[in-house]
């Protein structure tokens, strides 16, 4: 079974390949996958333009299509099922790739599967070389969603803490645009923090001593922009890096202590890290010590694959089809979802 994957819920435009092993056992195959980020685009504008979102989509998706055919060696009727991100997203950029998708399957005579964006990040990491095990905690740090879940196995998710307001990865991309820094903010930041002394600014850990494994990431912010105002219209360059360092550093700091403490409540040993805040190096860093003192095994996906990309809606559709739960369409109707909480799969 080929499944045939298309994303397209923001700025990124991901096609992918990937093959169930017959019989149903072991982990599905990428056999080919292709990208296009729209960085370049938006940066002129500080951040994502939905229209322009949508009509790059447009060009971008079938030339992408043949790219990943070409790299598999193979052709559309090799493909058994197409499969495509239904929500949460972009409206107009969701129905790009909801309409091409399900266009392609029913030219083709075959079925089309709805994906949850957010499903696909936290089953990304089974791309890896070092694919994880059911059970698991995971950190989902995906754009504006941070959320520690149990998985117990695909569509098996209880949400064991969330944010409740913004999340990590709008903490990140919000405080770089305080500090002047381009679209997106998030890498940049943490390119900038790598020259500063996290220790030159305190900053707040909103929820850090709750005791529960929910977030808080609004008052950060807040106090950013305090600091930034302090500094006057014309910080140092060691100013500017040193706030970013401090930023970066109350951000992990939250989310390493609240990911230790949803482990110590499942009793479970093993942690999953998805979503484009995963490719943070401190993140990984300060997971990976806490982890091995605590004989927690920790998985992370491939740095390409942490931001969004077809190859995670692919694998989720083919875990989805193993499990023999998956409910594909074959009439050519669709619909696509802009807001969808992950806990409703």
């Amino acid at each position: 079974m080929r499944v045939l994957g298309f994303e397209s819920s923001c700025d990124e435009t991901g096609v992918a390949l990937v093959e169930v092993p017959g019989g149903g056992q072991g982990v599905p195959k990428l056999l080919g996958e292709a990208l296009h980020s729209q960085i370049a685009m938006h940066q002129a504008y500080g951040g994502v333009v939905p229209e322009l979102a949508s009509r790059d989509h447009i060009r971008r998706v079938l030339p992408l299509t043949r790219e990943v055919l070409a790299q598999s060696g193979l052709t559309l009727e090799d493909v058994d099922m197409v499969a495509y991100t239904q929500g949460p997203g972009l409206a107009g950029a969701l129905l790009v790739g909801a309409g091409v998708a399900v266009a392609l399957a029913a030219a083709l005579g075959k079925p089309s599967l709805p994906i949850h964006h957010l499903e696909g990040h936290l089953l990304s990491p089974f791309l890896s070389a070092d694919p994880p095990e059911f059970p698991f905690v995971a950190l989902l740090v995906s754009g504006g969603h941070t959320q520690l879940m149990r998985v117990d196995d695909v569509g098996q998710y209880e949400i064991l803490g969330e944010t409740i307001d913004d999340a990590a990865g709008e903490a990140f991309d919000k405080s770089a645009k305080l500090l002047g820094l381009p679209y997106p903010g998030g890498p940049h930041l943490a390119k900038l923090a790598q020259q500063g002394d996290a220790r030159a600014f305190e900053l707040p850990r909103p929820l850090l001593h709750s005791g529960k494994p929910d977030f808080s990431f609004a008052g950060l912010k807040t106090a950013v922009l305090t600091q930034v105002k302090k500094l006057g219209a014309a910080p140092s360059e060691q100013q500017r890096a040193d706030l970013a360092a401090a930023t970066q550093a109350a951000i992990v700091e939250v989310l390493v202590k609240k990911s230790m403490l949803a482990l110590k409540e499942t009793g479970l040993k093993r942690l999953v890290v998805a979503g484009g805040v995963g490719a943070n190096a401190l993140l990984r860093e300060q997971l990976n010590a806490a982890c091995a003192k605590r004989a927690v095994r920790v998985h992370y996906p491939e740095l390409q694959l942490c931001t969004d990309n077809g190859a995670m809606i692919a694998m989720a559709a083919a875990l989805r089809l193993q499990r023999g739960f998956a409910r594909p369409h074959t009439d050519g109707s669709f619909a696509i979802r802009p807001r969808w909480d992950l806990g409703a799969v």
